[in-house]
This record gives C-alpha cells, structure tokens and sequence, in this order.
C-alpha cells in the first residue's frame, strides 16, 4: 500500500478518473485474451518440463494449478510457486521437491527472456530507451549496492565467510550428520529438486519447449501493447514501445511485493512520462487498465480453478466410497 502511495503521490485524481472514464475497454478485453493464451502455453510448457520426470500429468490439472499458484501470490510474493507445485503434486502424485526444480527452470528461462529482450531494446533503440534504463532503473540499483556494501563492508564479510565456514564443516562432517532423519529429509528434498533441474537435459520435445517460451513472451508483448490503444493518448504507441512497457512493467513485477502493486504503477506510470512526454495521470491510468484488469482477470481464473480442483476431489471421493 505504501508503495501505492508513492505511485499515485501527486497525481490528479479527478484528471485520472476521467481519463478512466474515457477508457475504450474493448481493447482490455483483447489484451486478457492474450493473458488468457499466455496461461494456456506456460502451462503446457510446464507438462513438458515435468514429463522427463517420468510423469505425464494432465493438461487440466497442470493449468488448474498453474492458476491457484497464481492466485496464491495476491496472498504473499511468490507463494504461488509451492503452491502450484503442491497442488499438482497431490493431484498427480509427483514429487514436490522435483516439481520445485522444474518451476526453479521456468523462472531461469523467463528472466533470461526478459534480459534479452531489455538487451535487444537497448542495443536496438538506445537513443529512445537507454537514458531511461540508465537513470531510473541501473544508476538506483547501483547506488543502491555500493551504499550497502560501502557501509556495511564488515557485516557482509562475516556473513560471507560464516556461510563458507558453514558449508566446509557440513562436507566435514558429512557422513556423521548423515545419521539424523532431519538431515536425510534435508538431503532427499535437494536431490528431489536437483532432478528436477535436470529434467531439461531429458527433455524430448525440445522444441516445442522453445516455442512455447518465446511464445509465452509474445503474447505477453501483446497483453501489454493493446492495452495503449485503450487510452487516446497512448494510442499512438507502437508494437516497440508496447516491448519498452513489457520490460519495465516486468521489472516492476519482480519487485518482492504482492503481484507487483505499487512497484509496477510506479514504474510503467515514470516510464510513459520520462520517454513519451505524457502527464502523470495518463501514464498512471494506463498502469491502473494494465495492472488491475490482469489481477481481477488472474483472480477470476484462479478462483475458478480452486473450486474446480475441489470438486474434482469430492466427486474423486465419493466415487471410491461407492466402490
């Protein structure tokens, strides 16, 4: 909420509600369409990670909780990613540890994804872009990491030097701790998830693998850039512009906040002043259409797919009574 704040903080609310008010929602429409395909082929790329597992969940369980981990993350960041791993794991009878590996492979390849696309903006538009990722993005997180280090110099090198003491006396010791369940537990969780890492080696379908994460990235380019021509002053934007509004709002959702409130307003809203030109209220009615139309969407589907898995288990249980 405090990050809401700051998003908001100086903006005309009365400008930014009329400019809402003017909003031409059937392109908000289009853009949860390709929201709703986006979900569709992240989660067949999740059924192909899993399959070298040697488990061949189903498409409808794998989106299902693909979904209610999506919903899970409006509760706390990232809880979504257990979630959704728990949740198939019970359906399907996998391995959470291992499905943790193939999630820990998803996210690799999406920010890999996204830092391409931020490099291809960069190198391909750096008049247009550069100055904007330079100011308000790099030098901040570079300020940012030397106050911290140049201040805390000590602190950091205790922690580091704990940490490599910590890890030479579990090599040490390996075989004694070996003896305590807990330990073991510890120890078949990494190997779970440590498999699950390598299921993309197995993989036989790497291709449509590839595809589907270039896929995945286009559609959420497209989720992104339709939403412009829902606001007159925005829809002059191109097809470039709608990837400039994907990488900053990208990184504005992996700020570690709930799905992304407040950091991704403030951080697309900036974006459309600082390079476009445009007023604070425009930059921030976009951000509300973008951000608010995909959570209530996100929120819907989830729910959807909470009550069906339910039901799915009720009638799965009543059905081995009546056997």
């Amino acid at each position: 909420m405090l990050l809401l704040y700051f998003a908001f903080r100086g903006i005309a609310l009365d400008e930014l509600s009329l400019t809402l008010r003017n909003a031409n929602f059937a392109w908000i429409g289009m853009s949860l369409m390709f929201a709703f395909l986006s979900f569709l082929s992240r989660a067949r790329r999740w059924v192909l990670l899993i399959e070298p597992l040697g488990f061949k969940p189903s498409f409808k369980n794998t989106y299902h909780s693909l979904m209610v981990g999506y919903l899970s993350n409006f509760a706390l960041p990232r809880l979504g990613e257990v979630t959704r791993c728990v949740t198939l794991g019970n359906r399907e009878k996998i391995p959470v540890d291992s499905l943790i590996g193939t999630v820990i492979i998803e996210r690799v390849i999406d920010l890999l994804m996204l830092l391409l696309i931020m490099l291809f903006l960069l190198f391909s538009w750096m008049e247009k872009f550069g100055t904007f990722f330079g100011e308000q993005v790099f030098e901040p997180i570079r300020q940012k990491i030397t106050d911290t280090l140049g201040g805390m110099f000590v602190f950091w090198l205790i922690v580091m030097g704990s940490l490599a003491l910590v890890v030479f006396l579990l090599f040490l010791f390996r075989k004694k701790l070996s003896r305590f369940s807990l330990v073991l537990r510890i120890s078949r969780f990494l190997k779970g998830i440590l498999d699950g890492l390598k299921t993309i080696y197995k993989m036989q379908r790497k291709g449509e693998f590839i595809l589907h994460s270039f896929l995945i990235w286009f559609l959420y380019i497209m989720m992104t850039w339709v939403v412009v021509f829902a606001l007159k002053e925005t829809s002059s934007l191109t097809f470039v512009d709608g990837i400039f509004l994907l990488v900053i709002g990208g990184l504005g959702m992996s700020a570690p906040v709930t799905a992304g409130f407040g950091a991704f307003h403030w951080i697309t809203s900036r974006g459309l002043v600082y390079v476009y030109g445009l007023s604070l209220e425009q930059g921030g009615a976009y951000a509300i259409l973008a951000h608010e139309s995909n959570s209530l969407f996100t929120i819907i589907l989830g729910t959807i797919s909470y009550i069906l898995l339910i039901l799915s288990v009720k009638k799965r249980t009543s059905r081995e009574i009546n056997t």
